[in-house]
């Protein structure tokens, strides 16, 4: 895993102002010196989502979500705490330091030469496609598909010319060195000559871009040609790009997929252009492949669960069962959304519009009860050989699950649909697990409903909102806190860090990254909307609250031990001389330290309470 120093995390922090970054992705609203929106980590109808800009934090005071600006990108794009660092410092346009060896380095700088070589070119595709007169057999295809002028504006979609020789000429012009370009491979270098030329030509172009919306590949669409010709043409496996780990236009869908609670996949770009046009933006595809355990790896960090939505031929049904394997091992649950042929996607959109599909995505099965249909059509159950065909296949499929209540669920199933009984058929399943066993599932261990921190008790609340509000009390805290009056575990380590770093806000969140609770109440302290009249008397008294809170309970420990019948004159001497300490110390005051006045035994005024 990439590791960056604290220096360059810092920089990048530095860098990126919270009210810009939110503001890019949120609406925010200017609420006094602060910025408030709906949040977007739960379903709210009042805002509450609040974005403190002068100490770089927000805070949700309605889910407790919160932290820095690291924080905030992780959360919403669902990525990791160096991916986040990542994707800011792109933002920032800071070059990336990575600390470990020189290869890394050597390895980064190869990608960013792809990246910028990738954009580059995405760039010259686009202009070609809406100016040049090259791209009109691309603009008649777009307007006879029925694509949006916005669509073709927020997916980069180009056109590459009719020529062998465009891309050779326009690198070689931009100062790109033919090397990368053929790494990158959109030029070839001929064997016999060492001739280039280039790899796609006359061919409308879709950019392939990874979850941050970086172009890393291309999948280029015939446009005219014989029938040898290939329809599709993608770019090879680079550095940058892998097939088998991209999603078409994920980056794009990730919140949607993530506010649906299921992402819809398609097979091609068109359709998921049409799907995202038609406003149902939680749909991604695969890059020319079956979906991978990889792909299927990727859509779990966001759900649980995928629909299949190919086209409705038998083609279509055959990509959903090839994709099932893929999706297995993942523990993603699967339904598959039948198009009635001969439509696909785009064209069950056009010929019947959004609502009609979206009714066949909520009316999408499961997958084995599809797989079974599917197996019913294929094979004449009239017939010995077509009955055997349709227990066989099943039994293969269902067993790969390896859930006993599935298996028997399709078991049964399967012997309705027949019309045979259910022994025979749960007979024929276990021959199939017998000639091709899979690994047992390890059932993990039942675990107890995590348990949900406490939150800690109002005065201590308070006294974090005192500490991070005002750092300059902290050495009057330090001076006079004892740790041991602090009953929230929490709370006493927030406040031990305060201590140690100085105070600051960002402080804390770095040393909290892992530790979600303890963020939260960072910052919802930091977060404080009411005006805290005269700080330095509210956090005396509160100390001060603290500490009897403290030897109330001290003393009632004391009181308990007096009444043990078992204890000897001695010991009770002890006890009595330990609780007339204890009436003593309640009745001093804390040391002042100026500018805190002292503060009587009984405080006139009480901290704010929520």
């Amino acid at each position: 895993m990439a590791r960056f120093s604290d220096n360059f995390r810092e920089r990048v922090r530095a860098a990126n102002d919270i009210v810009d970054v939110i503001g890019a992705a949120l609406p925010l609203k200017r609420n006094g010196a602060n910025f408030v929106c709906l949040c977007p980590f739960h379903k709210e109808k009042s805002p509450s989502f609040n974005v403190n800009s002068s100490k770089q934090i927000f805070h949700c005071f309605g889910c407790h979500a919160g932290g820095d600006v690291f924080k905030f990108v992780q959360m919403y794009e669902n990525i990791s705490f160096p991916e986040a660092i990542e994707r800011l410092a792109e933002r920032a346009r800071i070059p990336l330091e990575y600390e470990g060896s020189g290869g890394n380095q050597e390895s980064r700088g190869t990608k960013d030469a792809l990246l910028k070589l990738h954009e580059a070119i995405c760039l010259r595709w686009q202009h070609c496609l809406t100016n040049e007169p090259t791209g009109q057999i691309a603009r008649d295809y777009l307007a006879k598909r029925g694509v949006a002028a916005e669509a073709i504006k927020e997916f980069r979609i180009g056109a590459a010319p009719e020529a062998w020789d465009d891309t050779v000429n326009w690198a070689k012009s931009r100062g790109f060195e033919a090397a990368v370009c053929e790494q990158a491979g959109l030029i070839i270098r001929k064997a016999e000559t060492g001739r280039l030329y280039d790899r796609f030509r006359g061919r409308l172009m879709f950019p392939i871009c990874d979850e941050q919306g970086r172009v890393i590949a291309f999948s280029g669409r015939v446009l005219q040609g014989d029938e040898k010709t290939a329809k599709y043409v993608n770019s090879p496996e680079t550095p940058i790009f892998t097939k088998g780990r991209v999603l078409f236009a994920l980056d794009k869908a990730k919140r949607a997929i993530l506010d649906a609670g299921h992402a819809v996949v398609c097979e091609g770009q068109l359709d998921t252009i049409a799907c995202h046009s038609a406003g149902i933006r939680h749909v991604v595809a695969p890059q020319g492949t079956a979906l991978t355990p990889e792909h299927a790896r990727i859509l779990k960090r966001y759900v649980d669960e995928v629909v299949l939505c190919f086209d409705g031929d038998k083609a279509g049904r055959d990509a959903s069962i090839r994709s099932f394997d893929g999706l297995l091992g993942s523990g993603l649950a699967v339904r598959v959304a039948s198009i009635p042929p001969p439509d696909d996607p785009d064209s069950f959109l056009k010929n019947h519009g959004t609502e009609s599909f979206r009714g066949v995505l909520s009316r999408a099965e499961g997958y084995f009860e599809f797989y079974l249909r599917h197996l019913l059509s294929e094979h004449n159950v009239t017939t010995d050989r077509g009955r055997i065909l349709v227990v066989r296949a099943m039994a293969e499929a269902v067993q790969k699950t390896g859930n006993a209540v599935l298996i028997d669920t399709y078991a049964q199933k399967v012997s309705q649909r027949l019309g045979v009984d259910v022994s025979a058929v749960r007979a024929e399943f276990r021959k199939a697990r017998a000639a091709n066993p899979v690994a047992e599932p390890v059932e993990p261990p039942l675990e107890e409903a995590a348990a949900v921190p406490s939150r800690p008790p109002e005065l201590e609340l308070w006294l974090l909102k005192y500490l991070v509000i005002s750092p300059a009390l902290g050495q009057f805290a330090a001076h006079h806190l004892d740790p041991h009056w602090l009953t929230h575990a929490t709370v006493r380590k927030i406040v031990g860090l305060h201590f140690s770093t100085g105070g600051d806000v960002a402080g804390l969140l770095s040393h909290l990254e892992q530790d979600d609770f303890a963020r939260s109440l960072v910052t919802e302290a930091a977060s404080e909307r009411r005006a805290l009249p005269n700080p330095e008397a509210s956090l005396a008294d509160t100390l001060l609250r603290l500490r009897n809170n403290w030897l109330d309970q001290q003393m009632a420990e004391a009181t308990r031990h007096l009444a043990d019948p078992a204890l000897n004159d001695s010991d009770r001497l002890a006890v009595l001389v330990e609780l007339q300490r204890l009436r003593a110390a309640k009745k001093r005051p804390l040391e002042p330290l100026d500018p805190i006045e002292s503060s009587s035994s009984e405080p006139e005024d009480s901290p704010p309470v929520d």
